[in-house]
């Protein structure tokens, strides 16, 4: 199985790129869009000279528990810069929801309460919430962590959008919003 069927059977459809879309940004975007594949994982991310987007992180039922995913996110945290993902909301219908939370925060990552995602897919046409959790080895405030998430909404969730899937996303913002005095429960600290 090719790694983007591996993606393609653990993440639900509206959260997926096309396989032409990520083929595209390893191509043109190479300098920034990144695959680390292995038997056992596969990781799609975004690095900056300021920060690094985990664009989705695979890793296979036969290797979950053997410390994998903490290695891979380990050599990430090595670079020194903020490292930023969308994780679906807490379901207690889905228990990976609930393992993969727990797993980010074992890992110190913070939940962006004052940060809202939610965007219509363009392949369900429905509206699609995620979380932002994000790591920063300076204690980055949510400011700066919004700011990096509006770059990568613009330069690689919605590159070639409408070339690539016959329509654009929505614009920025009407998906990506920043509430200051966001009361949100954190869902990570529950976990």
């Amino acid at each position: 199985m090719n790694w983007y069927e591996k993606l393609k059977q653990y993440f639900p459809i509206e959260e997926m790129k096309s396989k032409k879309h990520m083929e595209l940004l390893l191509k043109d975007r190479g300098d920034i869009y990144h695959k680390d594949e292995g038997p056992y994982h596969v990781m799609m991310y975004v690095e900056t000279d300021t920060f690094i987007f985990i664009d989705y992180l695979y890793v296979s039922k036969e290797a979950r528990g053997k410390g994998l995913g903490r290695k891979l996110i380990q050599k990430l945290k090595e670079r020194n810069k903020p490292i930023i993902l969308e994780v679906e909301p807490l379901d207690y219908e889905d228990s990976d929801t609930e393992k993969r939370l727990r797993f980010y925060k074992r890992e110190g990552f913070k939940h962006a309460t004052s940060i809202g995602y939610t965007r219509k897919s363009l392949a369900t046409d429905e509206e699609n919430t995620l979380e932002i959790l994000y790591w920063s080895p300076e204690d980055e405030d949510e400011e700066s962590i919004f700011e990096k998430m509006k770059h990568t909404y613009e330069n690689i969730h919605t590159y070639k959008d409408k070339e690539l899937y016959g329509k654009s996303y929505q614009n920025t913002e009407e998906v990506l919003s920043f509430n200051e005095d966001s009361k949100k429960d954190s869902m990570v600290d529950e976990v």
